[in-house]
């Protein structure tokens, strides 16, 4: 189960509500085998934790592997927005509301997951300093927060201090240990692993049965450099899964691949790879206008003939700006 208060805290309970899916798969690559092993030692302790790392690289999940291999995992793990804070709501879940009663976080005794640090209104931040540890088990107030603080970041803490955004104090609160999550392109070497739990995932939450993919899906999943990271690559199998067919996928990664960008293109002057992909992108134009020409513009029967499914032929139509009889 899971709520929200008006001061953008989320409640959940652990391992990691809504879902049986496992927190963390085996992972081949070193740097994440690395993060395992740490997560593992430090997860038992109630240290500081900081997860540092691009947005979509899996910092909430992290914070989940932890709680759930910690001793608090029987109790609740909670989950601040810290953009969504102000001094009056924080105040009022650190230190209770007028009535005087204790709130939900200062009597929590799980983890508490203040995602996205880096965003606090500097209003905040001296509230949150006295109400954490400092190390002697006592908040600076008296009032210290008895729950676990782990806490996440995309952009350098270290730059915010010195831009005065950021109070010193309290980034040595929060960073008792410092985990630096990958990006998905420095561990490639993990994408099957990923895509097959968000398929198992997914397949099982639409009710659709289980469906190996192609050897060139795979390979184009690969090559793709994922800015969006893993959060990117679930959605694309998300899609894959609801639609029941690959083509959609296999076409947006294929165009990602043609970038400049993606291929190595410097100075405006387009990589022979970029180049043969633009050949092939006009190639398929013209073999998907003479088929609907051929069939009267009778889709149905021009992705029978094209080899592709209903779906994926209308969004090859959108992606080429063909919509309608009579496009050029």
């Amino acid at each position: 189960m899971q709520t929200k208060a008006r001061s953008g805290l989320a409640l959940s309970t652990a391992p990691y509500p809504g879902s049986d899916e496992p927190l963390f798969v085996e992972s081949v690559s070193p740097a994440m085998q690395t993060v395992e092993r740490v997560i593992t030692d430090i997860a038992p302790t109630d240290i500081p934790v900081l997860l540092v790392g691009e947005s979509g690289t899996g910092k909430e999940i992290m914070a989940l592997r932890i709680h759930q291999l910690s001793r608090r995992n029987g109790e609740a793990f909670l989950k601040f927005s810290c953009s969504a804070l102000t001094p009056e709501s924080l105040a009022e879940l650190v230190e209770g509301g007028e009535n005087g009663h204790r709130r939900r976080l200062s009597a929590a005794r799980g983890t508490l997951f203040l995602d996205e640090i880096c965003e606090m209104d500097g209003a905040c931040q001296p509230w949150l300093l006295h109400a954490l540890p400092d190390g002697s088990g006592v908040g600076a107030n008296g009032g210290s927060l008895a729950a676990r603080v782990i806490c996440s970041t995309s952009h350098n803490l270290e730059e915010e201090m010195r831009a005065g955004r950021f109070r010193e104090e309290l980034y040595f609160r929060i960073n008792g240990v410092c985990l630096r999550l990958p990006p998905l392109r420095h561990r490639r070497e993990d994408i099957p692993l990923l895509v097959g739990q968000f398929q198992r995932k997914y397949e099982a939450q639409f009710g659709r049965p289980h469906r190996e993919l192609s050897g060139r899906t795979l390979e184009l999943m690969i090559q793709h450099g994922w800015p969006g990271n893993i959060r990117e690559l679930e959605n694309a199998v998300k899609k894959i899964v609801a639609l029941g067919d690959e083509q959609v996928a296999v076409a947006d990664l294929e165009a990602a691949l043609a970038s400049p960008r993606a291929n190595g293109g410097h100075n405006g002057t387009p990589s022979l790879k970029e180049t043969a992909r633009a050949a092939s992108r006009l190639a398929e134009r013209e073999l998907i206008l003479k088929t609907l020409m051929r069939t009267r513009w009778n889709r149905k029967r021009a992705a029978q003939e094209l080899q592709i499914s209903y779906k994926a032929l209308l969004y090859k139509l959108k992606q080429i700006g063909v919509d309608e009889p009579g496009v050029s």
